[in-house]
C-alpha cells in the first residue's frame, strides 16, 4: 500500500464536511477496552436489552469481526434539530400522539448512507488498495462507543451521545476503513451532577449513569416490542408518545442551550408527523399506513404496533378523566 501515507486525516474530514456532515472526527480501530466489554456484558447479563437480540453479535464487541483489516473509523454525525414543537390537542379538540424528532421527516438512514457512500467511494477512488466499510445504525456497531473516542461527543446518562455544538439531536455514522489514519482526542464527559434525564423519565427506565433498561423504555416499547398488547407499567406513562420517546432529550440543559436547527431538508418533518391525531392513528389501515410512511424511518414501526401504541395513550388519557 505504497503511497497511502499522504492521505492525511485533515483532507478526509474536510472531504466528509464537504458531503454536508456536521461533525466528524477519526479514530483508531482498537481492541474494545475492558471496561466497554465488561459494561456491554453485564448489560445483556441483565436482560437490559429485552428482546433485542441482535445486542448479542459478538462483533459489537471485536470490530475485527465486522471488517478484519480495519485500521481506522471516520466517524461523523448529523444533525436533525428542527424547532417544531409537539402538541397536546388537535384544532378539533382530539388528543395529538407524539413522535420522536428523529423520525419527523426522510428516512435518516437513507440520507445519512447517500453521504457515507459518497465518502467511502471518494476513499477508494485515492488507491486501489483502499477498502471501506460503512454503517448508520445498520451492523454490529458500537456507534456511540466509537464517536466518543473519535471525539464527536460524550455518551450522555441518558445513554445519548451528546455535542457541545448540536447537543444530542444528531445521528451517527462512521466508515471503516484499512487506511492508517491519525486519530482525534476522545471526548471527555460533561453532564456533571446534572440528573434531569433521569428525573424526568417517567417509566425509570434510565437506572444508571449512561444505563438504560430497555423493558421500561417508552421508545423501546413503541417502536421494537411487537407483542399484541404493552405491558401496564408502560400504557399508563407513555404520555402520548406513539413512536419513540424524546423526553430525556428535551429536559436536556445541552439540547435546551445549544441545539440549532438543521441545514438538511430531508430532515424538515412531513406535516402530518408533527401533531398527528391519536384517534386517526389508532384506526389507520395498512394500506393508509404504507402510504403514509414512505421513506420514513416510521415503517419499522409496523400498522399494527402503531395502532396498539394509540389505542393504549388514548385508553390512559380517558382513564385520567
Amino acid at each position: 500500500m505504497s503511497g497511502l501515507q499522504k492521505i492525511s486525516s485533515d483532507e478526509v474530514k474536510r472531504k466528509a464536511l464537504e458531503l454536508g456532515v456536521h461533525k466528524v472526527g477519526i479514530t483508531v480501530a482498537s481492541a474494545n477496552s475492558f471496561s466497554e466489554v465488561n459494561n456491554l456484558s453485564k448489560w445483556l447479563e441483565l436482560g437490559y436489552q429485552a428482546d433485542m437480540m441482535w445486542m448479542s453479535n459478538k462483533a459489537r464487541q471485536d470490530i475485527k469481526l465486522v471488517m478484519p483489516d480495519v485500521k481506522s473509523l471516520v466517524c461523523v454525525a448529523l444533525n436533525y434539530y428542527t424547532p417544531h414543537q409537539h402538541q397536546e390537542v388537535t384544532g378539533t379538540g382530539d388528543r395529538c400522539g407524539k413522535i420522536s424528532r428523529y423520525a419527523w421527516g426522510r428516512d435518516y438512514h437513507k440520507v445519512m448512507h447517500k453521504k457515507l457512500k459518497a465518502l467511502s467511494s471518494w476513499l477508494e477512488s485515492l488507491h486501489p488498495d483502499i477498502k471501506t466499510r460503512y454503517y448508520a445504525d445498520t451492523g454490529p456497531i458500537q456507534d456511540k462507543v466509537w464517536s466518543e473516542k473519535a471525539g464527536i461527543g460524550w455518551i450522555a446518562k441518558n445513554g445519548n451521545v451528546i455535542s457541545r455544538s448540536h447537543g444530542s439531536w444528531i445521528f451517527l455514522g462512521e466508515v471503516l476503513t484499512n487506511l492508517e489514519l491519525t486519530p482525534d482526542t476522545p471526548h471527555t464527559k460533561h453532564c456533571g451532577t446534572c440528573t434531569r434525564c433521569i428525573d424526568a423519565c417517567p417509566t425509570g427506565a434510565i437506572i444508571a449513569d449512561g444505563v438504560v433498561d430497555a423493558n421500561r423504555c417508552i421508545a423501546y416499547h413503541t417502536i421494537e416490542n411487537r407483542s399484541e398488547e404493552l405491558p401496564e407499567t408502560i400504557k399508563s406513562k407513555m404520555q402520548g408518545w406513539v413512536a419513540g420517546c424524546d423526553i430525556c432529550q428535551d429536559v436536556c440543559p445541552w439540547n435546551q442551550r445549544f441545539a440549532n436547527v438543521t441545514d438538511v431538508v430531508e430532515f424538515q418533518p412531513y406535516p402530518e408527523n408533527v401533531a398527528p391525531s391519536l384517534t386517526e392513528l389508532a384506526e389507520i389501515s395498512d394500506e393508509k399506513w404504507d402510504k403514509r410512511f414512505t421513506a420514513s424511518a416510521l415503517r419499522r414501526i409496523k400498522p399494527s404496533m402503531l395502532r396498539r401504541n394509540a389505542r393504549a395513550n388514548i385508553e390512559a388519557f380517558q382513564a385520567k378523566l
